[in-house]
């Protein structure tokens, strides 16, 4: 049986949450449990929440109000989440992408690269707990 991993995608496009949800079930080596958030505010809350069991947040780039994850992510990390935080965005071409050690981001990933073998790569360099099978 494959471990169980916890993910919290924020993003306020809902397909966003579908595609990822169908690369997810084709992830063999990892029983992914995917949560999902449109808002900052409600990845705060998830966040916050008695017994909310969180192995790693992917963040798109751009949520409003804020600007992108020069904002959203320090939020996240000032709500006391130590975990992998991972930016997904259409494109991460901008200068500021380089610099996302500055404001408490993992690592980055285009939309279009994303994929079951990516998603496995992904998890097997920032889960870095030891996951128990059947949690």
């Amino acid at each position: 049986m494959a471990a169980t991993v916890h993910i919290l995608l924020v993003d306020d496009d809902p397909a966003e949450d579908v595609i990822l949800r169908a690369l997810m079930r084709k992830v063999t080596s990892y029983a992914i449990e995917l949560h999902y958030v449109e808002t900052v505010e409600a990845a705060l809350a998830f966040i916050r929440a008695s017994g909310a069991k969180l192995d790693m947040i992917l963040m798109d780039n751009r949520l409003q109000p804020q600007a992108d994850f020069r904002e959203t992510v320090p939020e996240l990390r000032r709500a006391g989440y130590i975990g992998p935080v991972g930016v997904i965005s259409s494109s991460i071409s901008d200068a500021y992408f380089q610099k996302i050690d500055d404001y408490g981001v993992d690592f980055r990933i285009d939309k279009a690269e994303l994929d079951p073998t990516a998603i496995e790569f992904i998890l097997q360099e920032y889960v870095n707990r030891q996951v128990n099978t059947g949690e």
